[in-house]
Order: structure tokens, then C-alpha cells, then sequence
């Protein structure tokens, strides 16, 4: 079977804000280096989330999305370039397309594309009020985002949140416009009107229905659920996330002190299952096949 390669995100702002131990985004270095204590651990994809914020309300535009600092991005990818050499995938698919493609100037490995609607609702405790985040985003669009990440240079990500996505994941790909081998991750969880259940059955489900042969990922926001369908990820071949955004739980109601702690464990599942993790090195050779950049 083919090495386990592990994403790590490190930012609860939005999905668990109360974690105590999570640094906000704006304090670049701590978040940078929870960043490189993970790749240590074992992680080989950080899907970093530099400075951000969401929008106060929707927008004119019928949108609530998220806007970003670029120099606070870039400041966070030199500190962890610094000290150890991951596959960069830049997160925040909320983002707007003008704030995303200036991001990809800043040349990460990967980048994050919603190929369904963005509807989230996060709101894991009642005394915070919830995050929610909306927005359409029609097949011109995502012609745009994958033209704009190719003239980059940078590898698409494919957020699959519900099989709608594999429609537009198919619609993309045959207009040559996503590099092979695709890449996707499958959101199983995540609150809100694009959720597909954490079950084994949804898990199972969305796997079965890829239009074609892709490498495929699995974030799980549901922290009753969150490392047993990891490990089903795990034995079915596929390819795995981890992370304070995702569930910031070692066990129920047990935060992780320090994010690497997260990948800590999924890497015993991992090997205890006789599978094994694979490097910076070995996840760059799987997720850019014959097209990795120079």
C-alpha cells in the first residue's frame, strides 16, 4: 500500500475557538512553529492558514467569506521554510479569487479551490456565537481559480465537501486545467448545508463515487467520530489530515497541548496498522508524479 502521507492545519479559530492552546492567526511565529514540530512528527502537507478574518456579514455580493493579509501569509511561509521543507499547501478556500490568485504569487506548493458551494456553520459551543461562511462558486469561476493556479505554477487542491464536487472535479479536468495526478480532499463532518455525514457508509460512499482514479484525502470535523474514520482513511489506502481546525481532541473532551501532538497519534494508528509514513520527499513524488514543479 501505497505511504501515508499526513496534512496538518493548525488554526481553531473559526471551527473550536475555544481551545485554549491554539495561537490566533496573527501570531505568526507560534503558528510557524507549531507548523514545524509537526512536519517533525511525521506531517509531510502543512495546509497553512496564514493571517485572516472572516467578514463581519454577507456581503452585497450575497457572499460572507474570508479576507487575508498577504505579508502575514508570506512571513509564515518563509518561518517554516526556514527550518524544514513540506509540501506548502496554502488553505483558506474562503478566501475571495482576487486575494487568492495574489496569494498564489507567493508560490506554494498547493492551493485549496471549494469545487462546491461554500456553506459552514461552526459552532461547537453554544457561548460563541457561530462562524458561517457562504458563498456560490460556478464552473466560470473554477475555470478561473485552476487557469490562474496553472500560469502560477501551483498544484490545485480540490475541496469535495459532497459527490457534487466530483461533477465540477470532472468538468474542470476535461478542459485540462487540473494537473495529474488530481488531488482531493473529502470533507466528511463539517457542519453546515454542504455536510456529508462521518459515518464508515458516507466515508465509503464518496470514495466509491470518484469519477476516475485520483489520490484522495479525508478531513473529519466531528470529534465523536473524528479518529475512527481516520483510521477507516487510513486502511482503505487513502490519505490522511489532521490539525487543530479539524478536531483539536486527543480523546474526547482531552485537547492536544501542541498540534504535533495530533500527528503524534495518527502516526501510531498508522504504523500499529503496519502502514507507513511518508516523507516530505516521498509525499511530494506522490502528489506531483511526473508534473512536480523544479
Amino acid at each position: 500500500m501505497e505511504k501515508l502521507i499526513i496534512t496538518v492545519t493548525v488554526d481553531s479559530s473559526m471551527s473550536f475557538p475555544r481551545n485554549p492552546y491554539c495561537p490566533p492567526p496573527t501570531d505568526v511565529e507560534r503558528v510557524a512553529d507549531e507548523y514545524v514540530r509537526s512536519v517533525e512528527a511525521g506531517a509531510s502537507i502543512v495546509h497553512m492558514h496564514g493571517v485572516h478574518k472572516l467578514e463581519d456579514e454577507i456581503q452585497p455580493d450575497g457572499r460572507k467569506l474570508s479576507r487575508v493579509d498577504v505579508d502575514g501569509w508570506k512571513l509564515m511561509k518563509d518561518l517554516i521554510q526556514a527550518k524544514c521543507d513540506p509540501v506548502i499547501q496554502f488553505g483558506i478556500a474562503s478566501a475571495r479569487f482576487e486575494e487568492k490568485v495574489r496569494l498564489m504569487g507567493l508560490k506554494p506548493d498547493m492551493m485549496s479551490i471549494c469545487f462546491n458551494a461554500h456553506d459552514e456553520h461552526f459552532q461547537p459551543d453554544p457561548d460563541y456565537p457561530a462562524n458561517e461562511i457562504y458563498a456560490t462558486h460556478p464552473r466560470t469561476e473554477l475555470l478561473e481559480f485552476a487557469t490562474a493556479a496553472r500560469e502560477h505554477g501551483v498544484k490545485v487542491e480540490v475541496e469535495s465537501f459532497h459527490t457534487g464536487a466530483y461533477y465540477n472535479m470532472r468538468y474542470v479536468a476535461q478542459r485540462g486545467l487540473l494537473s495529474n495526478p488530481i488531488w482531493t480532499t473529502l470533507f466528511v463532518g463539517w457542519p453546515g448545508g454542504t455536510w456529508t455525514p462521518p459515518t464508515p457508509q458516507g466515508l465509503v460512499f464518496m470514495v466509491e463515487n470518484l469519477p476516475f482514479p485520483v489520490n484522495w484525502n479525508v478531513s473529519v470535523m466531528d470529534p465523536p467520530t473524528h479518529w475512527q474514520i481516520l483510521t477507516l482513511a487510513v486502511t482503505m489506502g487513502g490519505h490522511v489530515r489532521v490539525g487543530w481546525e479539524d478536531t483539536p481532541f486527543l480523546s474526547p473532551g482531552v485537547y492536544a497541548k501542541r498540534c504535533h501532538e495530533l500527528v503524534d497519534k495518527i502516526v501510531r494508528i498508522a504504523k500499529d496498522m503496519g502502514r507507513e509514513i511518508a516523507t516530505p520527499p516521498e509525499a511530494r513524488q506522490i502528489i506531483f508524479g511526473k508534473e512536480r514543479k523544479a
